[in-house]
């Protein structure tokens, strides 16, 4: 049997087996398991912590410069909006249904094929370190982060996540924060007390209204959503407290810490940072990953969206089988060919730099 196709249906045989166990983030013991077993099926040393698997190309040389090729097998919970069993794997009409098939198993399971594909070569100019993690849904603290020192040195990575095959160069970060807006309680009927929530608004408006002088030639201007408020206790109280939460999508234009003294010092709320660590991402235009997939007619772009580039402090580039459209939809699917398909463009890019 021709290799190609061989590590196509390989590959295809064991998305539908990921996608028949359930995975919720923080609960993918089961497909960890399961990937384990593939590598030890192809005689492939592979390691494990917690639900995080990775394994290394045979002739790994120290003195190369490596590749990481990372993609996620957690999944969200199905939604309600379910016609299909999300884990029946069934392939109707050219689609794989179930949860996780778009997102990322697809991606996954492609990454894998090329890591197969380059593993017993000898020459090559970089070593492969092909990583599915956990938590990605959730940007947990088990996930991708907890393994990164245990990895080696890694010079740069392709991050499995569906985008038609197209290379987003550049990616939004994310900060959640949990702000309070401080007054004093008082009788409603009289001018007394101060509102906090009056205090909130002016600075709701502020986040709604305000924009950040540097603008990000890749991923344009942060955004940020005000998304949840709750305050008061009943109607003829002043509430002496408000609080909301807001959503910061950061780019590469200010560091995470900059936008949030920015933050600090432009509100009256007590501002909290749920975390500071899920950072923007990029990868340099010429740098050669690009360059070969530009060459091959793929398109680049910057994303709103995050993924476990966050966490890596390397040149990475997002890259997969599959729409970014399809991710966390009810019946959610992949189209048998994206997978062959992008197995073939992985390897067809990463070949003019190897």
């Amino acid at each position: 049997m021709n290799k190609r196709i061989q590590l196509f249906e390989e590959s295809l045989t064991l998305l539908k087996s990921m996608v028949c166990i359930p995975s919720f983030s923080r609960e993918e013991s089961g497909t960890a398991a399961l990937i384990v077993q593939f590598f030890d099926n192809k005689g492939i040393k592979s390691y494990r912590k917690g639900n995080n698997v990775w394994a290394y190309n045979k002739y790994y040389d120290a003195q190369k410069p490596t590749i990481l090729l990372n993609s996620h097998h957690d999944t969200v919970k199905p939604n309600t909006g379910y016609l299909k069993d999300p884990y029946s794997a069934d392939i109707v009409e050219g689609k794989l249904f179930g949860l996780g098939s778009n997102d990322a198993g697809g991606c996954l399971v492609s990454l894998i094929a090329v890591f197969l594909h380059f593993y017993d070569n000898k020459n090559l100019k970089y070593n492969f370190c092909l990583a599915a993690s956990a938590e990605e849904e959730v940007s947990g603290s088990n996930g991708i982060e907890s393994i990164i020192s245990e990895l080696g040195s890694l010079d740069f990575a392709i991050v499995g996540e569906p985008t038609l095959m197209d290379l987003a160069i550049a990616e939004k970060g994310l900060m959640v924060l949990d702000c309070t807006a401080h007054g004093q309680a008082g009788h409603a009927a009289r001018e007394e007390g101060e509102n906090a929530l009056y205090k909130a608004i002016e600075d709701i408006n502020w986040f709604k209204s305000y924009q950040f002088d540097r603008v990000s030639k890749k991923l344009g201007p942060i955004k940020m959503s005000v998304t949840m408020i709750q305050c008061g206790a009943q109607h003829n109280v002043v509430p002496a407290t408000c609080d909301f939460v807001v959503d910061v999508r950061t780019t590469d234009a200010y560091s995470n810490e900059e936008t949030l003294n920015i933050i600090k010092n432009s509100v009256q709320s007590e501002i909290k940072a749920r975390s500071t660590r899920l950072s923007s991402s990029s990868i340099p235009e010429n740098h050669p990953l690009v360059l070969s997939g530009l060459s091959l007619g793929k398109k680049t772009y910057g994303s709103p969206t995050m993924s476990d580039q966050a966490l890596l402090r390397i040149p990475s580039v997002k890259m997969g089988p599959g729409f970014s459209g399809r991710s966390h939809m009810a019946d959610e699917f992949i189209y048998v060919d994206e997978i062959k398909n992008g197995i073939d463009e992985y390897i067809a890019i990463l070949e003019k730099i190897l």
